[in-house]
């Protein structure tokens, strides 16, 4: 009887012992997630935050006062030869895209700008609900939680922008694939207890939409004015949101734990990965449109062009890696096995260029004669 009491109070004990450094461990966890809350002594980086918040005030757009969604120049047809794909997307410059009827190529140009339009919106939506879940636990005084608020308020206005150049062209698109719309209500969660996990999810869905929708902007040609106008002012604000997620992630994952690090390093180039791919068409558009699987799997996967894509529209992300200490020969791997890896931006937003500079080499000048 007292050999199983003292076995009682040794299982009891062990419970209470696990449960008090459990406990213990989770307090630290807090205190240390409380104290990188706090951003009052880095005077640079609220500087930064209070920059971004007067610019928000300063430069903003509403869809529907910027917009004039009812003038003649932004009617849509579907027999307006501006809405073909230009060479800047994947399936706009291969040869059989290229070699089908007008009506055809206008009819997957519309579905194009629609679906993008829609998959950016989901991006959007799952944002704003990550940054009301951040800023929840902001503290008082924090420049932080005014600038969540005002990129919820501009995400907002994109999403209203997006649905209603969606709902102008008159398809009916899924939008993000299936999956990611299913856990879609457990991402923004992430952003109360795992912030840089989320935002580094943010620039994975941010970044490769911005990417294209620059080269489509620098690249001119015969857009429809309604996408172009759409992009402009997209492009104009988004700048700013990435901006707030790069500096964010400047400052808090040099502070991480070692292991919370090597763990960041791995988990980045994946969500790259899997985010870029979020304005793949999905099954239905290759079948309602008769393109053949093998276009299918070369424009987007295979092609030269489409790896080289998505090689240089990551290069920012990369100098951050490198800059914050997430570039180990794990996370070089990782990159190289997601097909995204390659040399690290120099400044922000540097263009690729398809061909390295040479040198300029100075003329020989004849030499010199003295005359008489």
């Amino acid at each position: 009887m007292a050999g199983e009491l003292v076995d009682i109070c040794s299982v009891l004990g062990a419970i209470v012992l696990g449960i008090s450094l459990l406990l213990l461990a989770w307090r630290r966890i807090v205190k240390r997630w409380s104290r990188n809350m706090d951003v009052s002594d880095d005077t640079r980086y609220a500087e930064t935050l209070t920059t971004l918040s007067e610019a928000s005030v300063r430069r903003s757009f509403d869809p529907y006062t910027d917009i004039d969604w009812d003038a003649q120049e932004f009617a849509v047809t579907a027999d307006d030869p501006r809405w073909v794909l230009s060479a800047s997307d994947p399936l706009g410059r291969h040869p059989w895209y290229r070699t089908q009827q007008l009506e055809k190529q206008i009819a997957i140009g519309m579905w194009r700008a629609a679906h993008i339009a829609k998959a950016s919106l989901h991006l959007e939506s799952i944002l704003i609900r990550g940054l009301m879940q951040y800023s929840f636990w902001v503290p008082n005084g924090s420049p932080e939680y005014r600038y969540c608020l005002h990129e919820a308020v501009e995400e907002c206005n994109h999403s209203m922008m997006f649905q209603e150049l969606v709902n102008r062209i008159g398809v009916n698109v899924p939008g993000m694939p299936r999956l990611l719309r299913w856990i879609s209500p457990f991402v923004p969660l992430y952003a109360g207890p795992l912030p840089n996990v989320f935002f580094f999810g943010v620039m994975a869905g941010e970044v490769p939409i911005d990417y294209r929708q620059k080269n489509m902007l620098r690249e001119g040609g015969s857009l429809h004015p309604i996408v172009q106008k759409v992009m402009a002012i997209h492009v104009a604000e988004e700048a700013r949101h990435i901006s707030f997620a790069d500096a964010y992630l400047r400052k808090r994952v040099p502070n991480l734990l070692r292991i919370s690090r090597f763990w960041l390093s791995l988990y980045v180039p994946v969500s790259m990965r899997v985010l870029c791919q979020v304005t793949v068409p999905p099954r239905s558009f290759f079948k309602e449109f008769d393109i053949p699987r093998s276009v299918r799997k070369e424009v987007f996967f295979d092609a030269p062009e489409s790896r080289q894509t998505l090689r240089n529209m990551f290069g920012d992300v990369r100098m951050l890696c490198y800059d914050v200490g997430l570039m180990n020969p794990f996370a070089l791997l990782m990159w190289r096995i997601c097909k995204i890896g390659g040399r690290p931006s120099r400044y922000r937003s540097e263009p690729q260029r398809e061909h390295p500079l040479t040198p300029v080499r100075p003329a020989k000048r004849p030499p010199l004669t003295v005359r008489d």
